[in-house]
């Protein structure tokens, strides 16, 4: 199948077609008939599938021209993902009378204030920027006839969900409302049942496992030891582009610190950082002037980074499902990609949470020639006995050599 057979618009198949893309990925075919039938829907596929024009095209077709006041409000977690959706309906907008725009904070209010008394079809918002303006009366949902929640349980996890339920209260109770998330924790079945009409779920994929297309591993290590692994990685590693994970701002900072001082080309992206500095990192990450980006969590969802080569989770994320979203970063489209995970003694419950979790063993390595200090990780008693990594060897039951060889420049 492809988009021409869906009944959208012939002026999104256009802008679809114009940016290259063909064929509709799973969630993509089968949710766009539902939204064009006017059905609630509650869709959940993993990172990179293609969530965000399994919502855009059939929205584009149903809103069809321009009006002043918005008619659909689409709400992200965080001002990057706010970003990036805005941008995908302009380009799939292209060929329409069609006006998008986005709020978030972050910056002033002055720019977002004046589109908005411009107006908008389609407005693109963080919860506490979009409810600061419907406080101060700038805008009023009474139009909006498409509610979009993307990334639901990020929302979860800030603790964005009371904010939420505000803004959903002021939309009209006559709506068609869409949930797109990479996974449906439970805590999320209050809401739903609240917000949702007889909605239809689509799952694609198991939302507990990696994609097929990442091969992972982790790394044991002394703790004193962790960032001479990592740079003895980065150097050993054929990478295209790497994304470094830390747990905290503080550990992001003083990663990109010290590979910079080490002419490493890096980025560092967290929620501390100004909104220009944000888009500077992901834009100079995504051009290729930056081969490594070091961040928090705020880079693990929904970010459109494409042809990431590795990740690095430098810290263990504290929830397991994290980790799936994190290493989802790379192996995207399917593209072959892999991911590395460097642990401590102290991290060692949160790799079995993981493996708990993804219900699989996750196979412990140890890069040849690195002068490893003594740690009991290396005594652990699940370690596997057998089974290399790409291309190596195993001793003591650990791999060896993993993807290793000079790295591209």
């Amino acid at each position: 199948m492809d988009f021409q057979n869906f009944g959208l618009h012939e002026a999104v198949v256009h802008g679809v077609q114009s940016m290259g893309y063909s064929e509709p990925t799973p969630i993509q075919s089968q949710s766009i008939p539902v939204i064009l039938s006017g059905r609630d829907l509650m869709g959940s596929a993993q990172t990179g599938t293609g969530k965000t024009a399994a919502f855009a095209l059939p929205l584009l077709s149903l809103l069809a021209k321009h009006s002043k006041a918005p008619r659909c409000l689409i709400l992200e977690p965080t001002r990057e993902l706010a970003a990036q959706v805005e941008i995908a309906f302009k380009d799939y907008a292209r060929f329409f009378d069609i006006e998008v725009g986005m709020i978030h904070g972050g910056v002033g209010h002055g720019p977002q204030r004046e589109m908005l008394q411009r107006g908008v079809d389609v407005l693109v918002a963080t919860p506490g920027r979009l409810l600061d303006f419907m406080e101060e009366g700038d805008i009023n949902l009474s139009s909006i006839e498409y509610l979009v929640l993307d990334e639901v349980d990020r929302m979860l996890d800030m603790g964005f969900l009371p904010q939420v339920r505000r803004i959903v209260e002021r939309c009209p109770k006559e709506r068609q409302t869409l949930f797109f998330s990479a996974t449906l924790p439970p805590e999320i079945e209050g809401l739903t049942k609240w917000v949702l009409r007889d909605p239809l779920t689509i799952s694609i994929g198991q939302r507990r496992s990696p994609a097929e297309t990442v091969t992972h591993g982790v790394y044991p290590v002394a703790k004193d030891q962790k960032f001479d692994l990592l740079l003895a990685l980065l150097e050993k590693t054929n990478y295209h582009s790497v994304i470094v994970f830390t747990a905290t701002k503080m550990m992001a900072d003083r990663v990109a610190a010290r590979l910079n001082e080490l002419k490493h080309p890096v980025a560092c992206m967290h929620a501390d950082r100004s909104q220009k500095e944000r888009m500077e990192a992901l834009e100079g990450f995504k051009s290729g002037r930056f081969e490594v980006l070091v961040a928090t969590d705020v880079a693990a969802r929904g970010l459109d980074i494409a042809s990431v080569s590795h990740v690095i989770n430098y810290d263990v994320p504290g929830h397991p499902e994290d980790y799936v979203h994190r290493i989802g970063r790379t192996g995207r489209a399917q593209q072959e990609g892999d991911a590395f995970t460097l642990f401590t003694a102290e991290e060692l419950d949160a790799v079995r949470a993981i493996e708990r979790y993804i219900e699989t063993k996750i196979q412990r390595h140890k890069l040849e020639g690195f002068p490893y200090l003594y740690t009991a990780l290396f005594n652990e008693d699940a370690i596997p006995q057998g089974g290399a990594a790409k291309g190596g060897r195993t001793l003591n039951g650990y791999s060896f050599g993993a993807k290793s060889g000079k790295k591209r420049r």
